[in-house]
């Protein structure tokens, strides 16, 4: 069987802001977000793929490295940039047409056999967490930590691993200097009095802590 190989990123993942919904996605291509992933758990058919379309023309022709969770058929179709699977997804997709089709992947992992388990399908990159304690969704492990996600980030290297779980302006500094690439952030976004504020503060830290 054909190796799998997985298309490297454009550009740097740094501030990847998850959403729910294409509205959402639309902000933060105005705030100037580095990544966006739509993660819609609500909508199906015809109205899924609508919004899904709705997202990619949000960021056409704009420098945001838009992934689409779970649906890897629909964002196929869409034109997506790239797709994001949990672990239990990798057996029921397709990831040679995935590969075949040109899009990024990226994968969750929560423990050092996922992460193995990620990194021998060759994806652009890996998403490891809960990195601290989170209400966004319920966890099947408990919170990674700080010193897990430095041993995840060394493991994987030189695929790039993308820290996400309880991630806010408190704790970002702290999972920065643990070596991830990126810092994927929900609430901390969603549940913001100003998200764009909030977006533009987390890329002045990373600035202030990367080179």
């Amino acid at each position: 069987m054909k190796k799998l190989l997985f298309p490297a990123l454009s550009a740097p993942l740094k501030f990847y802001a998850v959403v729910p919904d294409a509205e959402w996605v639309e902000r933060m291509v105005d705030a100037g977000a580095d990544t966006v992933q739509l993660r819609n758990k609500n909508l199906h058919g015809s109205a899924l793929y609508s919004e899904i379309e709705r997202a990619v023309a949000a960021c056409h022709n704009r420098p945001i490295q838009l992934f689409i969770n779970d649906y890897w058929e629909e964002a196929i179709e869409a034109g997506a940039y790239g797709v994001h699977l949990g672990q239990e997804d990798i057996d029921k997709a397709d990831l040679h047409v995935l590969a075949n089709a040109g899009l990024r992947l990226g994968i969750s992992t929560h423990s050092i056999s996922e992460l193995d388990r990620a990194l021998s399908v060759n994806p652009s990159y890996v998403a490891s967490g809960a990195i601290f304690p989170t209400t966004t969704k319920n966890m099947p492990t408990q919170p990674q930590g700080l010193e897990k996600l430095r041993e995840y980030v060394q493991r994987a290297a030189p695929t790039p691993v993308v820290a996400i779980g309880g991630i806010d302006l408190n704790n970002a500094t702290a999972v920065l200097e643990t070596g991830a690439a990126s810092l994927a952030v929900v609430r901390a976004i969603t549940e913001a009095k100003d998200p764009e504020a909030v977006v533009r503060s987390f890329q002045a830290l990373w600035k202030s802590t990367k080179i």
